[in-house]
């Protein structure tokens, strides 16, 4: 301790939470129902050495405050809180123990393991036991920060969800081997901010970026022993500061990462953020005592009717309790800081249905998603749920509350199910192609809420699912026994890398069907960062762990073969763009609309005939035609539609399948747009209606209607048609800009 005159100190108030800067001096406010003392303890200038210790004077609706007029900006501090160590009660109180600021805007220093980071003694293996080793020397520090910053030009970006592409990506993954980004800046927010990747993902045509976990979070010991390292970052300490490890300049963190969002911004790129509020790094009752268990282990997690004990939900050892009022409001607190002072334009929750459980179960009006729902922040950004998790009741996909979009692992499965050529998939992938009203169709619930996707930073990238019938995962050093088996996958004759080239045009094509099926879906698509050009993780299908070239994007690896297939997704981007019909806010029926006259969409056999029953219960049949009618009610307003009527035809047989092109109203032959089977094939090839077209194997085929042309009056549906015109030429003369040519 230093010698130094004592910091003045006052009263304070028990809000705002946190440390917070006013001009004049900080306020420290911080939620403990259960203490009996806190102790706010000072750092010098490098965080090592502590200098003062103040008991915060007053105790106000469970909240602990003072307010200190000698503090600034750069000041460093953690928290020591008194209490019972019971655990049998629920109760880990340690003073011993450095505590980080629940609501701590940046942290400083590093974890080191340690045996003085538990609260009791943890050789022991008994967590009855307590631990007075001081963990100071082995934890992290909290920060003051200036939370002023100048945003310039940069606009907030708000893209409607019709018209959404989310593009999955890691910080470090996606700009680690970027050869045009400079070397300091690679693996950084500065790098992900640098005109070579915002010119990159702005030309390959996405919407939004939804960025792997950056709050600041743990590297498990087991790994670190392992010579690994928590890669996605699903272990969170740090609710509100980003990660420093992702930061060119580690202590602006704060700052860097709100310069990558305005550069984000301005090259018209939204930014989600993958966030985990589930649980925390503090793991079970033989984790460490790093934050919220010091601070007050009863009300922050959920525990068992044995209180020694916790809930474990998530799989992780903890799972947060949000039927507390004050834990609710550090998760919405932390939330509409990142919205508003860090302008993130949406979140996808990591294993959402906690987020809706009560102690009796999911809800869907539960407390959390209820007050997003009100929240006059929250409701107006992008909201995604994965909406499962590992406890009782824990599958929840089509019941989060409307507004809320979520991942819809039904698509994935059916998709890849249908195009590895398994039996009885044209059902599933009929409701599928068509944002699954099935599941979402309710409550006044739209398409954009199923989050489509193929593929996602938790399994194989798309260059595996077609590359290896199996994980191999041994480098995780779990002897392969981690990571999904249940990979509907097909390595098509060779598992992993080859040279025969017949097998090689087959994975690109089956590629280029599931990319095509993604994208021509009704739903909000969702593309893994690097799927666009087929990368590779070696067949490791669960890289949680590996912070290196098994994970980061290999941009030197990139072929002529990779650049056609980025090529390819950048066309079929813009030709969805072009056809609103793909991107409509209304599900489809199949009913024929008697006053309209009109039937939004039509399910043809290779006959060109309306599927029956006896077709559809068909296990063998591969091959579908899907008639999107342009000429459908678009809105709730009662009139025929003005888009461009739409052929999808899908065949994943081995074979060659005759499909009878069928005839549509108000047009004159069916003008070819996509053909996965010869992606450089004549553009804009026509078919006549009745042509017995040959779909060939493992094929997707998107057609659109020529209008019949009305003389001296340029009708809506023409005007439709130049704009898929158009979009099409636009795509052979443009180029995905990969910034390293």
């Amino acid at each position: 301790m230093s010698d130094a005159r004592p910091s003045r100190l006052s009263e304070g108030l028990p809000y705002p939470l946190g440390a917070t800067w006013d001009g004049l001096g900080v306020n420290f406010a911080l939620f403990s129902a259960h203490a009996t003392k806190v102790e706010l303890c000072l750092f010098d200038a490098t965080g090592e050495r502590e200098i003062e210790r103040i008991v915060l004077p007053e105790y106000t609706d469970e909240v602990w405050h003072g307010y200190l007029p000698d503090a600034r900006p750069g000041t460093i501090y953690g928290y020591r809180v008194h209490g019972p160590y019971e655990p049998e009660a629920g109760h880990r109180f340690n003073p011993n123990k450095l505590l980080l600021d629940p609501y701590a805007k940046q942290v400083i220093g590093k974890l080191t393991w340690n045996p003085a980071l538990f609260g009791y003694k943890m050789e022991s293996g008994d967590d009855l036991t307590f631990d007075d080793r001081d963990s100071a020397p082995f934890t992290y520090r909290s920060c003051v920060i200036d939370p002023a910053f100048s945003w310039g030009r940069a606009p907030q970006r708000r893209t409607s969800w019709e018209n959404t592409i989310v593009y999955e990506a890691h910080v470090r993954g996606l700009t680690k081997l970027h050869p045009a980004v400079p070397e300091p800046l690679r693996g950084t927010y500065a790098g992900l901010a640098s005109a070579e990747i915002t010119g990159y993902l702005s030309s390959l045509g996405v919407s939004a970026v939804e960025l792997l976990p950056v709050h600041t979070f743990v590297d498990d010991s087991n790994l670190l022993e392992k010579g690994l390292k928590n890669y996605w970052g699903y272990n969170t300490i740090g609710f509100f500061a980003p990660a420093r490890r992702y930061a060119a300049n580690p202590d602006f963190a704060f700052a860097e990462f709100k310069e990558m969002v305005a550069h984000l911004h301005a090259a018209g790129l939204e930014v989600i953020l993958d966030v985990v509020y589930n649980h925390t790094a503090e793991g079970n009752q033989l984790g460490p005592t790093l934050c919220f268990k010091g601070i007050d282990n009863a009300s922050y997690y959920r525990l068992a009717p044995d209180r020694r004990y916790y809930i474990n939900d998530t799989g992780t050892g903890n799972t947060v309790n949000l039927s507390n009022s004050r834990v609710l409001q550090l998760v919405m607190d932390s939330l509409r800081y990142w919205a508003t002072d860090m302008r993130i334009d949406g979140f996808r929750f990591d294993l959402a249905t906690i987020l809706g459980r009560e102690p009796h179960g999911f809800e869907e009006e539960g407390r959390f998603l209820d007050a997003c729902r009100q929240d006059p922040v929250l409701s107006e950004v992008k909201l995604i749920a994965e909406p499962w998790d590992m406890g009782p009741g824990g599958y929840q996909v089509g019941r989060f509350s409307p507004g809320w979009a979520e991942w819809n692992d039904a698509f994935r499965d059916t998709v890849r199910a249908y195009w590895r050529g398994d039996e009885g998939k044209l059902p599933p992938l009929a409701a599928r192609l068509t944002a699954s009203a099935d599941l979402f169709a309710k409550r006044g619930r739209k398409p954009w809420a199923s989050i489509n996707f193929i593929t996602a930073h938790d399994g194989f990238t798309l260059g595996d699912l077609v590359a290896y019938n199996d994980k191999h995962n041994a480098a995780n050093g779990e002897d392969n026994k981690d990571g999904h088996s249940h990979n509907l996958s097909n390595n098509y004759g060779a598992e992993g890398p080859t040279d025969d080239r017949d097998i090689l045009d087959t994975r690109l094509r089956q590629m280029r069907n599931m990319l095509s099926t993604l994208i021509l879906s009704r739903g909000t698509p969702m593309l893994l960062g690097g799927d666009e050009f087929g990368r590779s993780q070696k067949g490791n299908n669960n890289s949680y762990c590996q912070d290196n070239e098994i994970s980061w994007v290999d941009w030197q690896g990139i072929g002529p073969a990779e650049r056609d297939l980025a090529e390819f997704v950048r066309k079929l981007i813009m030709i969805r763009h072009a056809l609103p019909m793909l991107r409509r806010g209304r599900f489809l029926t199949g009913a024929f609309d008697e006053e309209l006259g009109v039937k939004d969409v039509s399910w043809l056999t290779p006959a060109g005939e309306e599927m029956t029953d006896d077709n559809w219960n068909d296990g063998n049949a591969r091959c579908l035609g899907v008639l999107l009618d342009g000429r459908a009610q678009e809105t709730g307003i009662r009139r025929v539609g003005s888009d461009s009527t739409l052929l999808i035809i899908v065949n994943s047989h081995t074979d060659t399948v005759p499909f009878t092109l069928p005839e549509a109203v108000g047009g004159t032959r069916w003008v070819r747009l996509i053909d996965t089977s010869d992606p450089e094939g004549e553009p804009l090839a026509l078919r006549d209606f009745g042509h017995a077209y040959d779909v060939p194997a493992r094929s997707l085929h998107l057609f659109v209607l020529q209008p019949t042309r009305t003389p001296l009056r340029d009708t809506s549906a023409e005007r439709s048609f130049q704009r898929v015109v158009q979009a099409m030429d636009e795509a052979s003369t443009k180029a995905v800009r990969f910034g390293f040519d």
